[in-house]
């Protein structure tokens, strides 16, 4: 109960705030958000965590193999497959997830 009267407490503080900001404000927020994921520092590091994070998903692939041995379903080891035989630069523009990279 108590989490539930915090949840609605900060959704109407929330609301009351952001009611009182206007529209001016959502705008300046998400033009500046806009900004932010334009930015090509960002991006680098975006996609940098993202490499890494495919690289991670590899090595981790082979220490459940090896653990849990012909377990793992065929269309896991398809998707760490295709994840692996990615080019290193990051040249795809579409994942196999259905997402972006850019």
């Amino acid at each position: 109960m108590r989490y539930r009267l915090t949840f609605v407490v900060g959704l109407t503080l929330g609301y009351v705030l952001g009611s009182r900001a206007g529209r001016e404000r959502y705008e300046q927020l998400r033009k500046t958000a806009q900004q932010v994921a334009q930015n090509p520092a960002v991006r680098n590091t975006a996609e940098s965590a993202a490499q890494q994070g495919r690289q991670f998903a590899g090595k981790a692939y082979h220490v459940v193999s090896e653990k849990v041995g012909d377990k793992v379903p065929d269309s896991v080891t398809e998707r760490v497959r295709s994840l692996r035989e990615r080019s290193p630069n990051g040249t795809r523009t579409e994942d196999d997830w259905g997402t972006s990279n850019t």
